[in-house]
């Protein structure tokens, strides 16, 4: 019997996929070793009881290497059971989801899951309801919970029959005071015995949307989630291994059982991470550089991007899942439907997927005896050397010409998903792994070469054997007497204790992400968070795993979960991309129509118009698309065809965007807009944005929707662009008048109007509108009293909203083409051409400083110069984009104010080149997918392009309109503009394509 000083310190990794379970036995100490210390491994097909798979494939490897239950330092297992539910859309595994949204009036117009694919939506969400509660951002109540209400909801919710609820509260993340969640959660399990409530603020953070709809997604998978994992705990027991056990999550490290059980969604997409992780640790042999990541499982194939330095490429602000969108940090994977067990169909033409036999394939496909015809039988039949089964069962199933058609149809859905992945056309060296990689052809273009190294049928589980430990503090604190730094250390201090607590071992604990996000409007408040990671600490042997609380009984076993291979492809909305350039949008007698497609292009093209501010314009968005939808028309008009005697009113929201995130809409901007028009003379026969730059660019729209007030929106704006204030608008350029802005009248849509009939500047009007901003929820609806038609054609920002749809045309046309990597040059054509802008930078974000000041966020973005492509697709060479060299700096209040080059001199004094400054538009846009990056959402490490665009010369005509939208507005007295390059006018939509006979 060996000692405790000699025994080994071995890891398990186990992996339970939809078709195949996968097993691993490492040794961590010999990864280095030609063998890559793995002492063990297994694959065989899983279980209806994934426990007794997980048994099996242990207890095989022990036997296979003589090991001892006492040589095992830990037990990891990943899974796919929970994101197959969710892409493979199954009724067995997924629950019906009640909502409770502690939201006042708020939110009314953008309903849970509105966002959602439709099949999605009919079969999660079972029922939901607005009630009164939510915060604001300062901490203070929209409105206290009503214990009565929230009651009667719950009898409701208990005559559906639905036993999982979601408890989403505005601001709920920063509510450790009221804990309006947890009350409203305590009351809901009181009314409904037995019931699963998931509070949103664990699951996510701010984003009020996104979070909801993770929230939503791990409610419909946790009874099934509890069952799995406990059934997981049980082989562990049973082979009397005295070792912690975990579940990988989505970044590659790991969660004890119990968290797991509770916040399954953390382990969505955990899967294609343990795949690229262990495909990393597999070819780190390799030449240094970037690779696609092929994973073939028995149900899906995920691909993603391994970086360079062995991580999966993350994706940016948001991530999606099966078409719902959510707010935290998952690598950039593709998954289709595509895998060995895929189902394989004749009858109208040959289909494969994406449904999939699963884990039945051993007993259900035609090779080994059964009767349903998969990807592994047309693989056997079509190359004799893939041995799978009996070969002779599967003469006949095709013809030639279909076994012709299956591998192109095989080809082309993997070369598809490839092309996606990439972001540029440059071929990449492409891993394959996982079970089902038989499928695969040889060659696959797009790929500069195809690997498969050795144990690639195991990476999943490689990956979870050699996964790290983390832990993250995600908190809100005072600054009122302690300075940001202090409070940084502390909270460093304190990730690095619950690393070490979940398992790490101590030396090897950094911090690898730190974030500090000051509150808007909120007195000495920021948000700081924290990750750290480390190594598994061998030496422990503290660590266990809680039970998963779970009453036993015939339901709660795994073994009575039966998934059926279905038989018919479930009828869902499929929508063939568009052909983008024949696209012609809907504009007869000089107005445009606008239609799903205008508004997606618009709201893409508004983001980057907002030069990091504004606020994202997504959930405007979606509001306005639910509209049209149920049969609404918004209608657009070119300024040059205003009336002289029109009166043009303007609408838009006013304060922070991290608050317009979390606190969506009610009905404050058409408030406001009533209540206006109570001491105005005339009423608006026309709508304009106030600014086209985010969310803002699409209030005209709303405001002019048929549904609203009904009038024409004007193709144009007052800024061309996003600016902080609201004097920093064209008609306070050319003062015609001596105020533009009063009247004006604002609404909180909770109850608080607030109507200047009069003031004695635009200056006083921005003043005291932000003072009251504070008091109203730092976010309101404004509306401005109406100017002439003649007036607006004098002043106007002309075709801006024409200028944003060709902006958001070129990012869609360069996805669809696989051209990303050339979307910012496609942006400026968009935007006059080389002439009138240029790409500034392209790099990797290396810093954010935000500091707040009056309410407006300052603060300043680094970016280290580098091609964005070296860490997605391998060298550079002499590619476009490798001289962005050294380090730019964006300094920012709301939205970018500069670009300016950073270097030292020889007596190292720091010194700063323009290279573009307000009033020209300084954007910065996602390398990867060509969207707009808001300064909220600037963090570090993501691949960026930095784009200038030359301001209309309403700005730049005069020293007025240099004085009011340049550097002087913004305290940069020490700096002078200096166009970019020369404005050219955007050509309008209407003038084009106007099909008026």
């Amino acid at each position: 019997m060996a000692t405790n000083a000699t025994r080994r310190r071995l890891r398990i990794g186990v992996d339970v996929g939809g078709t195949n379970t996968d097993g691993v036995i490492v040794d961590p100490f010999q990864s280095a070793a030609k063998d890559k210390g793995i002492v063990a491994w297994h694959k065989a097909p899983t279980t209806t009881n994934p426990s007794l798979g997980i048994n099996d494939a242990i207890t095989a490897m022990f036997k296979s290497a003589a090991i001892e239950p006492e040589d095992v330092a830990s037990v990891t297992i990943g899974t796919t059971h929970f994101v197959n539910a969710v892409v493979e859309r199954d009724a067995a595994r997924l629950s019906p989801v009640a909502v409770i949204r502690l939201c006042g009036p708020f939110s009314k117009h953008t309903p849970p899951c509105v966002d959602w694919p439709d099949d999605m939506r009919e079969l999660i969400l079972g029922y939901y309801a607005l009630v009164k509660g939510g915060l604001e951002v300062d901490g203070h109540l929209i409105s206290d919970i009503n214990e009565d209400e929230i009651k009667t909801q719950c009898a409701v919710i208990r005559e559906k029959g639905i036993k999982s609820i979601v408890v989403i509260g505005v601001f709920s993340p920063i509510d450790t005071v009221k804990r309006q969640e947890e009350r409203a959660a305590d009351i809901i399990k009181a009314a409904i015995p037995g019931c699963d409530v998931v509070c949103s603020k664990e699951v996510a953070n701010l984003g009020f949307l996104e979070r909801e709809n993770a929230a939503i997604l791990n409610a419909s998978i946790l009874p099934f989630a509890r069952k799995t994992i406990r059934s997981f705990h049980e082989p562990v027991k049973r082979l009397g291994l005295n070792c912690p056990v975990f579940i990988t999550q989505n970044d590659g490290t790991v969660l004890s059982g119990e968290v797991a059980a509770r916040l399954p969604i953390r382990t969505f997409s955990s899967g294609p991470t343990n795949s690229m992780r262990g495909a990393a640790f597999l070819v780190q042999s390799e030449p240094n550089e970037a690779m696609m990541v092929v994973d073939i499982g028995g149900t899906t194939t995920d691909v993603g991007i391994l970086l360079a330095n062995g991580f999966p490429r993350q994706q940016a602000a948001y991530s999606d899942l099966s078409g719902v969108r959510m707010n935290f940090s998952c690598p950039d994977i593709k998954s289709i439907g595509l895998g060995g067990g895929s189902i394989v169909r004749k009858e109208n033409g040959l289909s494969i997927g994406p449904d999939s036999v699963g884990y039945k394939l051993p007993q259900e496909a035609v090779v080994f005896g059964g009767k349903v015809l998969t990807t592994t039988d047309c693989t056997v039949l079509g190359n004799p050397d893939v041995k799978i089964g009996n070969p002779e069962l599967v003469k006949g199933a095709l013809s030639e010409d279909e076994l012709v058609n299956f591998k192109a149809l095989v080809k082309h859905k993997l070369e598809k998903v490839i092309d996606t992945m990439k972001t540029s056309p440059e071929d990449i060296p492409v891993l394959l792994v996982g079970g089902g990689a038989v499928i695969a052809p040889d060659e696959l273009k797009g790929a500069s070469k195809v690997l498969k190294p050795q144990w690639s049928q195991v990476a999943n589980a490689i990956g979870a054997a050699i996964a790290r430990v983390s832990a993250v503090v995600d908190t809100v604190k005072s600054t009122e007497s302690k300075t940001t730094k202090e409070i940084l250390e502390e909270i460093n201090l304190e990730a690095v204790e619950k690393a070490v607590a979940a398992g790490a071992a101590r030396p090897s604990v950094t911090i690898v992400e730190q974030e500090t996000l000051p509150l808007q409007y909120v007195a000495n408040k920021t948000r700081f968070i924290v990750r750290a990671t480390g190594d598994f600490d061998f030496a422990r042997n503290d660590l266990s795993s809680g039970p998963i609380d779970e009453p036993v009984g015939p339901e709660q076993e795994m073994d009575s979960y039966e998934k059926v291979a279905k038989k018919t492809i479930s009828k869902r909305e499929i929508k063939e991309d568009i052909n983008i350039s024949a696209y012609r949008p809907n504009v007869r007698n000089r107005v445009w129509s606008i239609s799903e497609t205008d508004l997606n292009w618009i709201a893409t093209g508004c983001y980057i118009l907002g030069t990091g501010g504004g606020g994202s314009p997504y959930s405007l968005m979606i509001r306005i698309r639910t509209q049209l939808r149920n049969g609404a028309t918004i209608r657009i008009i070119n300024p040059d065809d205003l009336p002289d005697d029109a009166q043009v009113g303007c609408g838009g929201g006013a304060g922070s965007p991290t608050v317009a995130i979390e606190k969506l809409a009610g009905d404050e901007l058409l408030e406001a807009q009533t209540e206006l028009y109570k001491i105005c003379d005339k009423p608006a026969t026309h709508m304009i944005s106030v600014e086209v730059g985010g969310a803002n660019g699409l209030g005209g729209l709303i405001l002019g929707c048929s549904t609203s007030m009904d009038i024409p929106t004007v193709d144009g704006d007052w800024m061309g662009r996003a600016y902080p204030t609201k004097w920093q608008t064209t008609p306070v350029v050319f003062k015609e008048r001596d105020t533009i802005w009063s009247p004006i009248a604002v609404s909180d849509g909770n109850g608080n109007v607030l109507v200047m009939p009069k003031a004695s500047s635009d200056t006083h009007v921005e003043r005291i509108i932000r003072a009251a901003l504070s008091e109203m929820g730092s976010q309101v609806g404004a509306a401005d009293a109406p100017v002439t038609g003649a007036e607006t054609k004098r002043w106007v920002v002309e075709h801006t909203l024409s200028q944003s749809w060709r902006i958001g045309r070129a990012v869609a046309r360069a996805r669809q083409e696989n051209r990303v990597d050339t979307v910012a040059e496609t942006i400026i054509d968009e935007c006059g051409g080389p002439g009138a802008g240029k790409v500034l930078w392209k790099g990797k974000i290396v810093g954010v400083e935000r500091t707040l000041r009056n309410g407006h966020v300052y603060g300043e973005c680094l970016i280290e110069g580098a091609d964005v492509r070296d860490e997605a697709d391998g060298a550079a060479g002499d590619r476009p984009g490798a001289q962005f060299k050294g380090l730019i700096k964006i300094p920012f209040k709301n939205e970018n104010i500069a670009a300016l080059r950073v270097h030292s001199d020889r007596k190292e004094e720091l010194q700063e080149d323009v290279l573009a400054i307000v009033p020209d538009l300084v954007s910065v846009i996602d390398a990867q997918n060509g969207e707009a990056v808001g300064t909220p959402e600037y963090r570090y490490g993501l691949l960026v392009i930095v784009l200038g665009i030359s301001a209309s010369d309403r700005w730049t005509g005069t020293e007025r309109g240099i004085k009011i939208g340049g550097p002087e507005a913004f305290g940069f007295d020490h700096l002078k503009y200096a166009p970019l390059g020369k404005f050219v006018k955007p050509r309008s939509v209407i003038d084009e394509f106007d099909d008026s006979s």
